[in-house]
């Protein structure tokens, strides 16, 4: 599914990693502007979900593979330290402070519809974080990457719980890939250029 707000990708296809490292090149190349000052990555969530960890488990994989090898990305929201619903205004409130003018992407789990499950989107603007569970939080983001993890409409704080940790792996996978690779890409593009 594309169109010019946002793209899609099934974590089951064949390629999903290389495929949605293309499609998130391409939005940084589009909207990773030089007066952009950091690069902040905020992955929202909490590991006592199985359908809500796929913000900290992408952490997880980006502090250990991208993170400590480069100066100007920073990453808040790992399994050990996660970004959630209670402390998500105080994560905000530190990056407008810290920094002047950061390119943000907002890493979430979402709901949809069932057979959209699994399906990892890449989205132009700020993430809605608790939407899909009617929380009012506030948004945040340059660009957001959404994970549907399970089905929305009933109980859905139940169906969290109850998602398959397998499928939450996968796109986990995906995307801390996808980021590591674009970014390497998009790092070793700028030097050619310099």
């Amino acid at each position: 599914m594309i169109d010019n707000k946002n793209i899609s990708i099934d974590s089951n296809a064949d390629f999903a990693i290389s495929t949605f490292t293309n499609i998130l090149l391409n939005k940084l190349i589009d909207l990773y502007t030089p007066n952009y000052t950091d690069l902040v990555i905020i992955c929202i969530g909490t590991d006592k979900s199985t359908g809500d960890s796929l913000g900290p488990l992408v952490g997880y994989f980006l502090d250990k593979r991208l993170v400590s090898k480069n100066k100007n990305i920073h990453l808040y929201g790992t399994l050990d330290k996660p970004v959630h619903a209670k402390n998500l205004h105080e994560y905000i409130d530190l990056i407008n402070k810290t920094y002047i003018n950061p390119f943000v992407i907002a890493i979430d789990a979402s709901l949809g519809l069932y057979n959209r499950i699994g399906f990892v989107t890449v989205w132009d603007g700020p993430l809605k974080p608790g939407s899909g569970v009617n929380k009012q939080l506030p948004e945040i983001g340059n660009i957001h990457i959404t994970g549907v993890v399970n089905i929305a409409g009933f109980m859905e704080f139940i169906l969290l719980q109850n998602t398959r940790l397998n499928i939450v792996m996968k796109m986990a996978n995906i995307i801390s890939s996808s980021i590591i690779y674009s970014i390497t890409k998009l790092n070793m593009d700028n030097k050619n250029i310099n």
